[in-house]
C-alpha cells in the first residue's frame, strides 16, 4: 500500500523502515504536518499516517476523502485532534496505537518530579561552570506526600505503582475504575477531594469537552498552597493562564509539564534560532520552579519500536481485511 507519512523526523523514518521490512509498504515521508494546507499532497495515497499535533479537522478530512485516501493511521494513542464526526460521514477509517509504552510516560512523571524537587537540572549547570555552591538548591522530599492521580488507565496505574516506592499516600479519580488500582488499596475519591487533599497531582486522562481546562482558576483555588502539578497527558487539560497566575502567587509550588495546549506551534521543532511568539509559554520558562519538556515522555527506544510496529501492522490488517482491531469507534 502507498502511504503518505506526515510529521516525520529522522527517528520516525528509522523505526518505520525497520518495521516495514517484511510488510514492504511504499512509505513516502513528509516533514510537514498534516493539515488543510498540506492534505492535497496526499491525494493519491490510499493511506496517510499522522501524529499527535497534526490537525485533522473537517476541511483536512474532506480534502483527503476527495482523493484516494481511505485510511488514516495515527502514530499515537490520542485522537482529540481529529474531527470524528466528519471522519464518519466521509467513511474514513481511523486507526491508532492504543499503547506504545505506558512505562515510558509513567517514568517521565517521576523524572519531572524528582528534577523539580531536587533541582538537579540547576546543579548540573552549576557544576559544569565550576560552581559547587549549594545556595538556592534546597530540595523537597517525595516521601510521605499525598499524591492525587487523575486518570487510572494503563499509565495512571503504573504511576500509582511507582509512587508506592516513595511511601506516599495515593488517592485516585476516574470515571471508570481500574481493578488494579483497587487491588493496590488506593481509594477512589471525588475530583474535589483530589484538589483538596493532594500535595502532588499528576494528570493521565484524555482531552475531551468534559476534561478541557479541568485545572482552572476554580480548581486551583481548592488546592493546597504550594501544590505540585505534573502533566504528561494533554496540554488542554490545563488552563495555562490560570496556572501562570497561580505560579506568580505561589499557590502552585512546582509545575512539570511535557505537554502544552499550544504546543503544535512549538514542539518537535528546532526553534533555537527563532524568536518564539508565544509570550505565555516564554513567561513560564522564566520560573525556577517550572520544568518543561517538549512532548518527550513517550520517547524511548521501546516506545518508538512499538509505535512503528503497531502502525505498520494496522495498515497491513486494513489492506488484508478492510478493517482493523485498533480502529477508533466513530
Amino acid at each position: 500500500m502507498n502511504i503518505a507519512v506526515f510529521s516525520t523526523k529522522k527517528y520516525d523514518r528509522q523505526y518505520l523502515q525497520q518495521a516495514n521490512r517484511e510488510a514492504d509498504h511504499c512509505l513516502t515521508y513528509f516533514e510537514a504536518s498534516l493539515n488543510r494546507l498540506t492534505a492535497a499532497t496526499a491525494s493519491e495515497y490510499p493511506c496517510v499516517s499522522a501524529f499527535v499535533n497534526d490537525k485533522l479537522d473537517r476541511a483536512t478530512l474532506e480534502l483527503l476523502a476527495s482523493g484516494k485516501t481511505r485510511l488514516i493511521a495515527m502514530r499515537c494513542a490520542g485522537y482529540n485532534n481529529i474531527d470524528l464526526e466528519a471522519a464518519r460521514e466521509l467513511k474514513l477509517l481511523i486507526v491508532r496505537v492504543p499503547a506504545y509504552s505506558p512505562h515510558a510516560v509513567a517514568e517521565h512523571v517521576i523524572a519531572l518530579l524528582l528534577t523539580l524537587y531536587r533541582t538537579t537540572h540547576r546543579s548540573y549547570n552549576r557544576v559544569r561552570e565550576g560552581n559547587f555552591s549549594l545556595d538556592g538548591l534546597i530540595g523537597s522530599e517525595v516521601s510521605g506526600k499525598t499524591v492525587g492521580i487523575i486518570g487510572t488507565g494503563k499509565i495512571g496505574g503504573i504511576v500509582a505503582e511507582l509512587f508506592s516506592g516513595f511511601n506516599c499516600e495515593r488517592i485516585a479519580y476516574d470515571v471508570n475504575r481500574n481493578p488494579v488500582i483497587e487491588e493496590m488499596g488506593i481509594p477512589y475519591v471525588s475530583l474535589d477531594e483530589i484538589w483538596r487533599r493532594s500535595q502532588i497531582i499528576t494528570l493521565h486522562c484524555p482531552l475531551m469537552s468534559s476534561t478541557k481546562h479541568m485545572v482552572n482558576q476554580a480548581s486551583i483555588a481548592q488546592m493546597q498552597d504550594g501544590i505540585t502539578l505534573i502533566n504528561t497527558s494533554r496540554g488542554g487539560l490545563i488552563d495555562t493562564k490560570a496556572v501562570y497566575q497561580a505560579l506568580k502567587s505561589k499557590k502552585i509550588g512546582h509545575l512539570g509539564i511535557d505537554v502544552y495546549e499550544e504546543e503544535e506551534h512549538l514542539f518537535f521543532e528546532d526553534l533555537s534560532s527563532e524568536i518564539i511568539q508565544d509570550d505565555l509559554f516564554m513567561r513560564l520558562t522564566t520560573f525556577p520552579n517550572v520544568l518543561i519538556t517538549g512532548h518527550q515522555a513517550f520517547f524511548t527506544n521501546r516506545a518508538l519500536t512499538n509505535i512503528a510496529d503497531t502502525t505498520i501492522s494496522n495498515i497491513s490488517e486494513f489492506e488484508r481485511t478492510g478493517a482493523c482491531m485498533n480502529a477508533v469507534q466513530l
